[in-house]
């Protein structure tokens, strides 16, 4: 599967926007990117196991709501942030 990764966060995964995993759901998928480039999981997910309110995560292009949401091989997982400002 492939993670996009916006820019805001490529400074976790030395600039690159496109990652390769073999995640079989979500969790997984964060665990294997922290696990890769420490310290990106918390800038998505709450201590408490639940999605930041500034971050959504499009599987292909439905929202996904649950870490445990089943992946597949040929998956794409968007991580996507809101913009604020005033």
């Amino acid at each position: 599967m492939t993670v996009h990764i916006p820019s805001a966060l490529r400074s976790y995964t030395a600039q690159r926007g496109d990652i390769e995993l073999d995640a079989s759901t979500l969790a997984d998928a964060l665990a294997q990117l922290n696990d890769r480039f420490p310290g990106l999981r918390f800038r998505i997910v709450t201590e408490q196991d639940t999605v930041r309110p500034h971050i959504r995560l499009f599987v292909n292009e439905q929202q996904a709501f649950n870490l445990q949401t089943p992946l597949r091989r040929d998956d794409e997982l968007y991580i996507v942030l809101a913009l604020s400002g005033g």
